[in-house]
């Protein structure tokens, strides 16, 4: 191949005929198969397919992993649906190319192996992966509306057999080395320094295939397809309307009507693909996952290495704050006056680790990491301080008095409060530039947001550093400006408000949350309320009531006299049985008001237009992201903003209107509803 000019793979043939292919996409961080990198593969393929070495071995020369999916920006970029079939047929020529060759082929794992990329996997002969807890492998793309496309569908469950390789598809999940060797997905789980020799060894001495069980067989009989795709779908219902997001169904579908030919299979996968990606769904879909990527290049510095976190305050937000660090690498002293409440921080963390991490060995390790500091000595070493005390401004006031002098000159000083605006604290600093809000969500090791707020004190490095932080934790920086409860909770709360109004009004609780869920919120407002705590809901509530229209509902007051918060008590507005809520089904002759969804979102897409402004956030994208990411606002419908636009911000403004007529105040179109609907075309 003396005329190939390299860009993206490079070839290494070494002295035994073996020709390790690498692949290093240009001007990227990350592999994944753009269509000039498909373009570059095939050629070189039709090449070894003319003169075969003794083996193929394709390996990554990044540090990121091997092949993270396919090129998702290309995603947006078809304008029809036969555009994109032939794109997909296209992959699937090449994959099969590959998987024709006539001398043994590897593929050698490491860090990210996602969706395309599992695909080329598993279009080679044999799959040797670093058995590092850093290597991830899955089949993601129902997350992105769509399902696997290059053959996945097909070579998945030839490889792992249905129940393992529906379960893998239909989750989007990625997996361990070790757990997808148990599943057949790969031949060998290998520490890394092995991985050449192994990928060597599967050229030179060829190990056999091993056949899957032969009850593998009997559920892929066409008869009994259809009775295992109802446990399927049932699964899939539980989390996913079919109405909202149809690509794991359609992927039930495919398996069902064409499971046994291949070829039909693959040529009904890659139409199935073609409808899908260039659905709305599929498109919000990837919007979100472009909207993702932004937040986390907000936190890229790389000069910034912090390593020891203090966190003050053992409630279980702070606990919890300080155990995910630990768990992400940090070094963290957590600090509370009482012992008792250090001692269940540990307890928890326990819980945490032993879920994420199984294994005694690493959570001894993070254990380890996550040390009780009654006296704050901590303090002196501290690269990051998190207050998380509560809600209270002069008793934080006090606090940055006092440990202000105990800290080195570039620690960085964050407070997780979830509604003081930081010109209310900043005051009590010598240097206020240095204080930022770092305000995390419940529950933190499931939250993936945080926001990154800045008062006008806050100096640029600090909040450069605050996002760059975010990062390393593993979570998504959102910059807000110090106003009165950020951007997520002055966006939740009007919601979770209008949803109390209802339950106050005697709408059941059960048809209030079904109303949310019917539009695509994850869980319904009461059952939130219930899961966030009511106590913290009222708080809330009560300190924004001072700077928006928020009433705050009677009933809300008297369940927290009661102790009635939620599921942290066992009881709120639903009672909980082994922490799920209970909820009663309504009567069946009960006829909903038919704006009751509209009370409840509309509420929230006001407010989000308030946010937007007031400046909030810098634009329409990242009011989007912090709503999606902060809220779970059904992320099949691309964000807030991106709603308004799509359904039309004149209409919506009507709507207000009506609203307002009907039921208050409360709904008068925000100023800004003029400004959306003068740029919206």
């Amino acid at each position: 191949m003396t005329d190939y000019k390299e860009k993206n793979w490079k070839i290494e043939e070494d002295a035994d005929g073996i020709v390790w292919l690498h692949l290093d996409k240009a001007d990227s961080k990350t592999n994944v198969l753009s269509a000039d990198v498909l373009a570059e593969f095939e050629t070189l393929l039709d090449a070894f397919s003319n003169q075969p070495p003794r083996g193929l071995i394709i390996l990554s020369d990044k540090d990121s992993g091997f092949i993270a999916g396919a090129d998702v920006k290309e995603f947006t970029a078809f304008s029809t649906e036969q555009e994109a079939r032939e794109a997909i047929e296209r992959g699937h020529r090449i994959m099969n190319r590959l998987e024709s060759l006539s001398c043994p082929t590897v593929a050698m794992l490491t860090g990210f192996t996602l969706g395309g990329g599992l695909e080329l996997a598993l279009a080679c002969k044999y799959r040797v992966a670093d058995n590092d807890p850093a290597t991830r492998i899955g089949l993601p793309e129902v997350k992105l509306g769509i399902h696997p496309g290059f053959g996945g569908t097909v070579r998945c469950l030839e490889r792992t057999g249905v129940l393992n390789g529906m379960d893998l598809m239909l989750s989007g999940r990625s997996i361990s080395a070790r757990a997808a060797q148990k599943m057949r997905l790969i031949d060998y789980a290998v520490p890394r320094r092995h991985l050449r020799e192994a990928a060597r060894a599967c050229v030179q001495n060829p190990p056999k295939q091993k056949s899957l069980p032969v009850w593998n067989n009997l559920l892929n009989y066409k008869k009994v397809r259809p009775l295992l795709a109802k446990v399927f779908i049932k699964k899939v219902a539980a989390r996913a309307n079919r109405a909202h997001y149809p690509a794991p169904y359609a992927l039930i579908d495919l398996w069902v009507q064409h499971y046994g030919d291949r070829d039909t299979m693959l040529h009904a996968e890659a139409a199935s693909v073609a409808h899908l990606i260039t659905g709305k769904t599929a498109q919000n879909l990837v919007r979100v996952f472009m909207l993702q990527e932004q937040l986390k290049g907000l936190g890229r510095l790389p000069d910034y290495v912090p390593r020891h976190v203090h966190v003050i305050g053992a409630g279980v937000m702070g606990g919890d704050i300080a155990a995910w660090c630990a768990l992400q690498g940090f070094t963290v002293t957590i600090q509370d006056t009482q012992p008792e409440a250090l001692g269940r921080v540990i307890q928890r963390a326990y819980s945490l680790y032993k879920k994420r991490l199984k294994q005694k060995r690493p959570i001894t390790a993070t254990l380890d990491r996550l040390m009780p500091d009654l006296d704050g000595d901590g303090l002196v070493k501290a690269d990051v301080v998190i207050e998380a005390i509560f809600e209270d401004a002069e008793v934080k006031r006090q606090l940055f008095r006092d440990i202000e002098p105990r800290l080195k000159p570039e620690t960085l000083i964050a407070t997780n409060t979830s509604s003081i605006p930081l010109e209310d604290l900043a005051n009590a600093l010598n240097n206020p530039e240095r204080l930022v809000g770092l305000h995390f969500f419940n529950p933190v090791a499931m939250m993936p947001l945080i926001e990154i707020v800045h008062g006008k004190q806050t100096s640029e490095t600090t909040q450069n550093r605050a996002s760059a932080f975010a990062r390393k934790i593993n979570r998504l920086p959102l910059p807000v400006t110090s106003s009165p409860g950020f951007l997520v909770n002055r966006v939740l709360m009007p919601y979770l408000m209008e949803a109390v109004v209802l339950a106050e009004e005697g709408v059941p609780l059960s048809v209030i949350d079904k109303a949310a869920t019917d539009f695509g919120m994850p869980m319904g407002p009461i059952e939130l309320a219930d899961t966030v705590g009511l106590d913290i809901c009222l708080k809330v509530a009560e300190i924004l009531s001072r700077y928006m229209d928020i009433e705050v509902p009677g009933i809300l007051q008297d369940k927290v006299s009661r102790k009635n918060l939620g599921k942290k008590s066992g009881a709120g507005f639903y009672t909980f049985a082994k922490g799920k809520a209970v909820k009663p089904e309504p009567d069946k002759q009960y006829t909903p008001a038919t704006d009751l969804q509209d009370r409840l979102i509309m509420r929230m897409l006001n407010e989000v237009v308030a946010c937007q402004r007031d400046q909030v956030v810098e634009n329409g994208d990242l009011a989007d992201a912090g709503i999606i990411f902060g809220t779970g606002f059904a992320p099949f419908r691309g964000g807030p903003v991106h709603y308004i636009k799509e359904r039309g911000p004149e209409q919506l403004e009507k709507l207000l209107n009506n609203l307002m007529h009907n039921h208050g105040d409360r709904f008068k179109p925000d100023a800004g509803w003029s400004t959306l609907i003068k740029q919206t075309p």
